[in-house]
């Protein structure tokens, strides 16, 4: 029988006391995995501390993060095809589902309750520093759970690890409301808060682990997922109910719970600002005036813009994760250096659709189909780019309309055929012409190949930090850092949405809002509207000042992981996902042809693909356990 108990546990993934760790076990003296010796002494509890930290799902890593390609915001030739190119093909499955991560985040949450139901037996330990582990770890259950919530749903809550000799019943456990499962993760965020670090007392050794501000911006971020369209009302979800006829969405709208978001946010961007958070100037780099270069203001400008990801630990960042560092920047590097051969790293393949380059605004600061003294009609048109906008578009080259006269992150985030990429090692934006440009037609350094190449047309040029060298030979060295997962942008911008959902349209909203629109060079909401768009009044009501700040969320965080994400939360994924992934014909050398509009894929995304089907055999092996709708 506690063989068959064993099976059905392992099956289900429900969480129970073990006397191993899997995971521990290679790091345990002596290959004695016990707990006893796991909490014998402060210096091997730490080891397990960090074990509950190593279940973090790899942020920014294509093959385990299903925001990179598993949406509309960056494709890849077919050739570097992963599950996850699969999963935005509308290839998902519930008998192996691409990016599951159900038994791994789960098996995370059981070490978590062991690290807690252990900690108190080591002898060499302050209760103070006890007390700051068991924040930690609370907080990691919190945000397991949360990472759960988001891929699957309501899902089952563990809030204590389940007997060795638990009966059959017990292990047969049913999914919790949505609701409960985001009052249990703010109840772990709540208790954990407390005992916790403002700032990092040894950042050399302790950047990446939860502080403070960590712990209040992902509250924020929490109760503005519950608030979110997805979760809040949700009656496309009235059919999923436990085997009892437990109601597992909540069927009527709340603005109770934007106004929770709302006051979270708002305490979260107070705790923030009290660790010395701000929002990041590149000159400011190493504490003042870091402008070594001489460098003209487009391109500090563009080195705010650039660095405020790939900066790391810069003042900017609320929360990076150290599990994952942006290993990205190999490929989506284009080659760029003619003295350069094939078989060197940089490959330039992670591709965003044209979608994603009309996206950005244009120069005045509004979208390129509401800008009054903007050529929409004839943003397919060639242009050759002349003296003034050479440090953005190699002068005298001939490229798109659409790549001109657009908003300074445009150029940060994005390269084309023709668009100027400063750094790399070459410095000196005195001389334009001396500088990286992108040259994408067939035949050319950058071109589009079988196993290389923008499938599209533009190129991520955000995650790659300028300090990057490209060098002939055979070398690429990289300025790595950790995947920032929050960013204080992203924190304003969750408030200016949550206050907005809540009040309406007003000055907190706008200060907010414009507090990023300054950081990217672009004049505020209001004059930007007034001034130049064609429905100046959009700002001026709920509905429209909603559409602007998801439009400037996309921006802001564009290739950040956010997108993916919130066109789920916001119900928004069935309209934008069932557009075409286009971009331009690679495989022409003359502009005139080159510059022509080719589809892709036709991407298709069904109401069943906003939360992944829970794998077959959990089904199979629980009664209790529902599949999500759809599946």
């Amino acid at each position: 029988m506690k063989n068959y108990i064993n099976i059905i546990i392992g099956l289900a993934v429900v969480l129970f006391m073990m006397t191993s760790c899997e995971k521990y076990l290679d790091i345990l003296p002596d290959n004695t995995a016990t707990l006893d010796n796991a909490f014998a002494m402060r210096s091997e509890a730490k080891k397990y501390l960090f074990t509950c930290y190593s279940y973090m799902p790899k942020s920014g890593n294509i093959d385990d993060d299903p925001a990179m390609q598993g949406g509309d915001e960056i494709w890849r030739i077919l050739y570097r095809r992963n599950g996850f190119t699969d999963m935005a093909r509308g290839l998902q499955n519930k008998v192996s589902p691409i990016g599951d991560k159900w038994d791994a985040l789960y098996k995370g949450l059981r070490d978590c309750h062991i690290f807690l139901d252990n900690i108190g037996k080591v002898p060499d330990m302050l209760d103070v520093e006890k007390k700051q582990w068991i924040a930690e770890v609370k907080f990691l259950i919190a945000y397991y759970h949360f990472y759960l919530v988001k891929m699957y749903g309501p899902v089952p809550l563990v809030k204590e690890n389940l007997p060795i000799d638990a009966s059959p019943d017990q292990v047969q456990v049913s999914r919790d409301p949505v609701d409960s499962c985001f009052n249990y993760i703010v109840q772990l965020l709540d208790e954990a808060a407390p005992d916790l670090q403002l700032v990092p007392q040894d950042p050399q050794q302790e950047n990446g682990r939860i502080t403070q501000p960590v712990a209040a911006a992902f509250k924020a971020e929490v109760l503005t997922y519950a608030a979110s369209p997805l979760f809040n009302g949700n009656t496309d979800e009235a059919g999923l109910k436990n085997a009892d006829g437990t109601q597992l969405f909540n069927q009527t709208f709340s603005k109770a719970k934007w106004d929770s978001a709302a006051a979270a946010c708002k305490k979260a961007i107070g705790i923030c600002e009290s660790a010395g958070m701000k929002l990041y100037d590149y000159q400011d780099r190493n504490g003042s005036n870091y402008n070594q270069y001489h460098l003209s203001d487009t391109i500090l400008r563009q080195l705010t813009i650039r660095n405020s990801m790939c900066e790391k630990w810069n003042s900017g960042i609320i929360w990076a994760n150290t599990q994952s560092f942006a290993s990205v920047q190999g490929i989506a590097l284009p080659m760029m250096d003619v003295s350069r051969t094939e078989n060197h790293v940089p490959r330039g393949e992670l591709s965003p659709p044209l979608k994603i380059a009309e996206m950005f605004y244009t120069r005045h600061g509004v979208p390129i189909d509401e800008d009054k003294e903007w050529n929409y009609s004839g943003r397919h048109k060639l242009r050759t780019a002349e003296e003034g906008d050479a440090l953005y578009i190699h002068r005298g080259y001939t490229t798109a309309s659409l790549n001109f006269d657009r908003e300074p992150r445009f150029y940060a985030d994005l390269g084309f055929d023709g668009s100027v990429w400063y750094g790399q090692g070459r410095y000196d934006d005195s001389s334009p012409s001396d500088l990286f440009y992108v040259q994408a037609k067939f035949g050319q350094i950058d071109a589009l190949q079988f196993d290389r190449g923008s499938i599209t047309g533009y190129f991520i040029k955000k995650f790659i930090h300028f300090e990057n060298v490209v060098e002939a030979g055979t070398t690429y060295s990289i300025h790595n850092y950790p995947w920032p997962l929050m960013r204080l942008s992203g924190l304003y911008l969750l408030y200016a949405e949550a206050l907005n959902e809540s009040e309406g349209p007003g000055p907190e909203v706008y200060r907010y809002l414009n507090l990023v629109r300054q950081q990217a060079g672009l004049p505020s909401v209001q004059s930007a509207w007034d001034e130049y768009a064609i429905n100046p009044d959009e700002y001026k009501t709920q509905n429209g000042l909603r559409k602007i700040i998801h439009r400037e969320r996309m921006i802001e965080l564009a290739f950040e992981g956010q997108r993916f994400w919130d066109l789920r939360r916001w119900k928004e994924a069935a309209q934008t996902l069932n557009a075409p992934i286009q971009g331009w014909d690679g495989q022409q050398k003359e502009a005139e042809d080159y510059y022509r509009i080719v589809t892709v894929f036709n991407q298709t995304f069904g109401s069943k693909d906003y939360f992944w089907p829970i794998v077959d055999r959990e089904i199979t092996a629980n009664r209790n356990l529902v599949q999500n709708l759809g599946w």
